[in-house]
């Protein structure tokens, strides 16, 4: 389908197929100016991202809103995040909020997430861990491998909730197995409690493969403290050579 047929009937099947060409890049640019907010959407993150286009944060931002004005849904969510992390705009944590509640309350997962924890910490809005735990629920019930991480970290903390180590055993496997690299570490601190290291390596080694900079740091630092020599020698999995 040529990039003219598509921006007469764009769908997100159409777009699925542009974007695997090689002027992938060129049709989304102009299904975004004809007004197609899942491109626009899409130009948003290529543009914050660098892939295909010269990296360009400020312009993301301002298709994000573009595509978050007609109503599209995961962009609301971008305009909250770039207001959340200073990605082209001056961070606005209040603003942000208020952008992440929007998406949370029309049912996006993400939103949920990311409104959670503005909650959770109190950053932008006053700190209500109740309410943030009853979107991290919710969200962790779409399927949100972090929101189940971070309900996890409720039960095991003792935030809002009776500490309940099962628990939040339960949801950090949950979390693991949905992928997101925090909850497959803190999986392995419980399998490493209950004295299975075999079995902890292979969850820290796929934590390792998938966590930032920073949080690598953190994990190497946690492993190094810990009294059982074992643990120790898994450090190496997170420095910055492994």
């Amino acid at each position: 389908m040529t990039a003219a047929a598509a921006l007469d009937t764009p769908s997100p099947a159409d777009l699925t197929a542009a974007l695997a060409g090689p002027d992938r890049a060129q049709f989304v640019r102009r299904a975004a100016l004809a007004g197609v907010a899942e491109a626009q959407m899409v130009l948003g993150q290529m543009l914050l991202d660098g892939r295909d286009l010269p990296q360009d944060p400020a312009a993301a931002f301002g298709w994000f809103t573009v595509a978050a004005r007609a109503d599209h849904l995961p962009a609301i969510n971008m305009v909250g995040r770039c207001y959340d992390l200073g990605w082209g705009v001056a961070v606005d944590k209040p603003l942000a909020a208020r952008w992440y509640r929007t998406a949370a309350q029309r049912g996006l997962d993400w939103g949920m997430y990311n409104y959670g924890t503005l909650l959770a910490l109190g950053d932008g809005v006053p700190q209500d861990r109740a309410a943030a735990l009853a979107w991290f629920g919710r969200a962790a019930d779409m399927g949100n491998a972090k929101a189940a991480n971070f309900v996890g970290s409720f039960h095991e903390d003792g935030w809002v909730v009776p500490v309940d180590l099962a628990e939040a055993a339960r949801c950090y496997a949950i979390a693991a197995v949905g992928g997101d690299f925090r909850g497959q570490f803190n999986h392995a601190r419980m399998l490493i409690a209950n004295g299975d290291l075999a079995t902890a390596r292979t969850w820290l080694e796929r934590s390792a493969a998938g966590g930032n900079p920073r949080f690598r740091a953190q994990a190497a630092a946690w492993l190094r403290a810990h009294p059982l020599p074992a643990c120790a020698a898994l450090a190496p999995l997170f420095d910055p050579a492994a």
